[in-house]
């Protein structure tokens, strides 16, 4: 089906996924399984617990290799040893407000991961199609003017936001200095806010709003009135796996990057998305807001991204509006709570959405 993945390209494809503990990662790599590839994945530890991962069981099925993107050499000996004929480059330290409080340990992994992560992947050789995600803050602020298009200025105020620019400065120049030259296509991938079951990071709105309903707490939110580009996490990951199929068939370097977002009417304010989960969840949940201290960490207002240039190319758009990922997102949670089998869970979601009729289904 159009803006599919296609089973028969996956099938016993060797696919390295790097950051494949993570929330993301872990959904990637239990779908690549459930497509029938092979997968190795490359990344430090579960950063929390729970976690996805761990809860999904994804080590099960797939070569799972610890280490640290900082680490060259470690990351060579993996791309070396696998063999991968595609590469998707997801470790990252992930969290805006974190990188305030670790603004090297931010540079370090998001920008010379990148970095170890292309040269490993160059000196090795044979790989069809390299995708390296970064973010949709990785553009200059332009105070919420338009949606953000691939050929707006890169930028970053935060630490984070600059790191990500950065690694897509960094890919450019390895894509047109060397990949290109070798035969091996490369793109950045760029994706709004996704929200999905099995993500437990500290000052991510869903997160915090699940980890409160689940304790019985009331959760504190930030920023009420901030706008972003809300999707499920298996939009921008069916768009991933859609860009590398493009990429191994077109064998060419043009577009450098894709933006996945979701319409524009799903881009909302965050207390917009934490009302509706308090009424999907029930039991009288709610939240409180909390009260931005003076210095306290700046975060862009409004981040919304076109994604026009993913649908022309790839084929790709939203299969589920805002309400379904939301509603898809508390009930994970709810059957977590209830003691339910985390991996039939994840899959049954995964497939879920591929068979939910496309262009905007609510």
């Amino acid at each position: 089906m159009k803006g599919l993945p296609d089973p028969k390209f996956w099938r016993d494809r060797r696919v390295l996924v790097t950051g494949h503990t993570g929330f993301k990662g872990a959904w990637l790599s239990l779908w690549l399984q459930m497509l029938g590839a092979k997968v190795c994945g490359f990344a430090l530890a579960p950063a929390t617990e729970p976690n996805l991962f761990t809860l999904a069981g994804v080590a099960a099925s797939l070569d799972h290799r610890l280490g640290d993107v900082r680490d060259l050499a470690a990351l060579r000996a993996a791309v070396a040893g696998f063999r991968p004929e595609v590469v998707f480059h997801l470790a990252a330290q992930s969290l805006v407000r974190a990188s305030y409080a670790a603004p090297v340990e931010t540079f370090a992994t998001n920008v010379m991961g990148t970095v170890n992560l292309l040269e490993a992947v160059r000196r090795v050789g044979g790989v069809g199609a390299t995708l390296i995600v970064t973010s949709d803050k990785c553009y200059e602020e332009n105070g919420g003017a338009s949606a953000y298009r691939e050929g707006d200025p890169l930028g970053g105020h935060d630490p984070y936001a600059a790191s990500k620019a950065c690694a897509e400065l960094a890919a450019a120049a390895y894509g047109k200095s060397f990949m290109e030259a070798a035969g091996q296509p490369l793109a950045t991938l760029r994706a709004g806010n996704v929200i999905g079951g099995g993500d437990w990071a500290e000052d991510r709105l869903v997160a915090d709003l699940m980890r409160g309903f689940l304790a019985g707490d009331v959760p504190v939110i930030r920023s009420p009135a901030a706008v972003r580009p809300w999707q499920h996490v298996l939009e921008p990951l069916a768009g991933y796996l859609l860009a590398a199929e493009h990429l191994w068939r077109e064998r060419r370097f043009a577009p450098h990057a894709w933006n996945f977002g979701p319409d524009e009417a799903d881009a909302v304010p965050v207390a917009a998305v934490a009302e509706r989960l308090c009424r999907l969840w029930g039991d009288g949940a709610m939240f409180r807001i909390d009260e931005i201290a003076p210095g306290a960490p700046r975060e862009a207002p409004v981040l919304r991204l076109d994604a026009a240039q993913a649908r022309a190319d790839l084929g790709w758009r939203p299969r589920w509006r805002l309400d379904t990922t939301l509603a898809r997102t508390a009930e994970w949670y709810s059957q977590f709570a209830a003691g339910a089998d985390i991996r039939a869970l994840t899959q049954g979601q995964i497939a879920a959405w591929a068979g939910s009729p496309g262009q905007g289904s609510r």
